[in-house]
């Protein structure tokens, strides 16, 4: 008589766990294409900046590679555009500091628009021995 009161208990339960276990498995995709994005971010940064010091030339100049080091770091990774903006000491023994921010896909890959803006700051000394400008 016990065995007829158990019947269809285990689909009731896979109908009930199935949606939770996928929303589980859709936030733990979403964090880990944020902890992606922090490192491709931080990266993109540290490459701008030492594109940036490398640059023979004038500030406008390294900005330019700074900038276009970060797009290419980034083309895969961002939602949409790339900010970079540069500043610091531009001269012999200085420091050229950038930092990138752009918005991480998230889940982006299933059409959710859920996304961060994730910000990456880094500089680089510039030569002094080198001229400037």
């Amino acid at each position: 008589m016990g065995v007829r009161e158990d019947r269809g208990l285990s689909t009731i339960e896979v109908v009930i766990l199935a949606p939770v276990m996928m929303l589980f498995i859709l936030v733990l995709v979403a964090f880990g294409q944020l902890v992606d994005g922090r490192g491709q971010v931080d990266g993109a940064a540290r490459d701008a900046a030492r594109a940036g010091s490398l640059q023979h030339g004038d500030f406008n100049a390294a900005t330019g590679a700074a900038r276009d080091a970060a797009e290419a770091t980034l083309k895969d990774t961002c939602a949409n555009g790339i900010e970079v903006r540069a500043g610091g000491d531009y001269r012999s023994g200085g420091i050229f500091t950038v930092e990138v921010s752009c918005k991480v896909r998230g889940l982006g890959m299933l059409g959710l628009d859920i996304g961060k803006t994730i910000t990456g700051k880094s500089s680089s000394p510039i030569d002094p021995y080198r001229r400037t400008g």
